[in-house]
């Protein structure tokens, strides 16, 4: 497995760890609120190359393609 798919597996699986959307899969965040922190400025570490990452597929409607790799990988509850 290579890095750009870790990456994904990883982003799949990537929670909104504060704020209105705490909890939610970072995919399934609204889209405004993703496009309003590219406005204001993704955060720092992690958590910002994710968010930008997530922006880019939603602008690009590739959603679904991260929902699907969550599905195929699903963690063991």
């Amino acid at each position: 497995m290579d890095d750009q798919q870790k990456i994904l597996i990883q982003l799949a699986h990537a929670k909104m760890p504060f704020g209105k959307y705490e909890g939610y899969y970072l995919i399934d965040l609204p889209e405004y609120y993703v496009v309003w922190y590219r406005t204001k400025g993704f955060p720092n570490g992690t958590l910002g190359k994710q968010l930008e990452l997530v922006y880019e597929l939603k602008l690009n409607g590739l959603e679904e393609l991260v929902r699907n790799i969550r599905k195929k990988f699903a963690k063991p509850s």
